[in-house]
Parts: structure tokens; C-alpha cells; sequence
């Protein structure tokens, strides 16, 4: 979904075969079968694709540049950097599994949201901010450690509450263009809004590279920017049930490759 005054033109289409659409779907019976499922590169423009797949010209480039150097510096009172705890190697495939539930604190969180833990409770150093560059530069080198990999989320055992909620928020009407995630990317994608074809809202670019942003943003901006689309109420920053909408995408996407650093529109 987009952001502006044209979403009153989506809606009326969207509106029009769909009026009763949107009673939640049993848990984990997908909408979009697995062959069907399609990266939102497969969307984009030639320009945008020819860009991601430029390594010198990608702008997330930058972000990782940053990420990179924050992994390897020492910080906080501790005088540790993330590298001396976790190794060389040794965050591949940690990205394809978020977000995740805590087993200590029981607690569904990001992948940000376990980087600002370390920064926290290891490192001992200053908090990071959500959005903040050093975070997303973070964010965005681990995940690039796990380039190429499915994403594979767990939903058993605790995680099963939280994605059954996800996947209610997924299929919620809300906001005053009374509009659900799944109007758009699973019964429209492909569709034309203005210039752009409707994704599929796969979650497996992120943290992405957005041209309208003119930066690298995390998942959760994302979804924001949707719900400001559809005029709905926006939770706090870090609010649960980002996450489990958050978990709910991850779900819905296993199988498809992390493709970082990405490049969308």
C-alpha cells in the first residue's frame, strides 16, 4: 500500500468484490500458496532491480558500510564489541529466524529488538534508538550474514499465540479507508496503483533501501507507513503487535530467500 489522497481511488476497487472479505483464515492455512510466493523485487521497476543488483551504486551499501564498523568497535562500560562475543560466521541463518520469541523473558522480539537487548544488557552502552542509523546499519549487516537463506520463523510452542494474532491483524479492516493488509497484497498484488504494481508485502528485503525514504528503513517503518496509508491509528514504537504482524509476514514468506541489501521504491 501506498501513502496520499490516491489510496481513495484504491479503495473503491479493493471495495468493490470484497465488501465481505476478511473473516480471519484458520491458522497457518495459507492465502498464497508457497508456489505462488514472489519477492517484491519481482514488482519493481527494471531501474529499481538494476540498482539493488549494483554493488557499488546500492545505497544500502552505506548502511552496511556503518553496520559493519559498529559490529567490530568496542562499547558501553563493558569494552566489548559484538564481534568478540559472537565470531566470525556465526550469525549466519540468525536473521532467517526472527522475529522469535525470548526463551529467558518470554518476550516476541525483532531482530532490533535483540540487537538493542546486547547493546543494553552485554555491551552495557548507550541505548539505541528504533530507527536509529546505527541500528539499522546493525540490523542490516547481520541479516546479510544470512543472504540467500529461506526465511524460517518459529510459530510452535509460545510463538503460536503470537502468530494467530498476527495473522488477525493481517486480515483486520482498519482505519478510516476501512482496509486490511490482505485487500492489497494478497487479493490485488500485481494490480496497477498509479505507476506501481501492488507486492505481495513479503518481509524478506528488510532492512530495506527505499527510494521514497532516501534510506535504509526496518520493517516496522514499513508497516507504519501503511497504517498512515489507510489513515488508522499508529501504535507506539516497538508495540507488540508490530511484532506479531511482523512474525505472521515471516510466516507467510518461509521459503523465500533473504535478499540484502535491498532496493525498493
Amino acid at each position: 500500500m501506498g501513502i496520499g489522497g490516491g489510496l481513495w481511488q484504491l479503495t473503491w476497487v479493493l471495495l468493490g468484490g470484497l465488501a465481505g472479505l476478511v473473516v480471519p483464515a484458520q491458522a497457518q492455512q495459507r492465502v498464497l500458496p508457497l508456489e505462488q510466493l514472489r519477492s517484491g523485487l519481482s514488482f519493481a521497476g527494471s531501474d529499481v532491480r538494476a540498482l539493488q543488483a549494483d554493488e557499488f551504486a546500492n545505497p544500502a551499501q552505506l548502511w552496511l558500510q556503518r553496520g559493519e564498523q559498529r559490529w567490530l568497535e568496542p562499547v558501553g562500560a563493558a569494552g566489548k564489541s559484538c564481534q568478540q562475543c559472537h565470531g566470525a560466521g556465526s550469525m549466519r541463518g540468525v536473521a532467517a529466524r526472527y522475529p522469535a520469541v525470548d526463551r529467558k523473558s518470554g518476550q516476541l522480539l525483532s531482530l532490533e529488538d535483540r540487537i538493542r537487548s546486547c547493546r543494553h544488557s552485554q555491551q552495557r552502552g548507550p541505548e539505541l534508538a528504533h530507527e536509529s542509523e546505527d541500528l539499522l546499519g546493525l540490523s542490516l549487516y547481520v541479516t546479510q550474514a544470512s543472504a540467500g537463506l529461506p526465511l524460517q520463523v518459529d510459530v510452535s510452542g509460545p510463538a503460536q499465540a503470537h502468530v494467530l494474532q498476527g495473522e488477525r491483524l493481517f486480515m483486520q479492516r482498519r482505519g478510516q479507508l476501512n482496509l486490511a493488509c490482505t485487500h492489497c497484497h494478497d487479493q490485488n498484488f500485481g494490480r496497477r496503483f498509479f505507476t506501481d504494481a501492488l507486492s505481495q508485502g513479503q518481509p524478506n528485503g528488510y532492512p530495506v533501501y527505499r527510494l521514497e525514504w532516501q534510506k535504509v528503513g526496518s520493517l516496522e517503518r514499513r508497516l507504519r507507513s501503511c497504517l498512515v496509508g489507510v489513515r488508522a491509528e499508529l501504535p507506539p514504537w516497538g508495540d507488540l503487535s508490530m511484532r506479531q504482524l511482523a512474525l505472521y509476514l515471516g510466516w507467510r514468506a518461509q521459503g523465500l530467500p533473504i535478499e540484502v541489501p535491498a532496493v525498493r521504491k
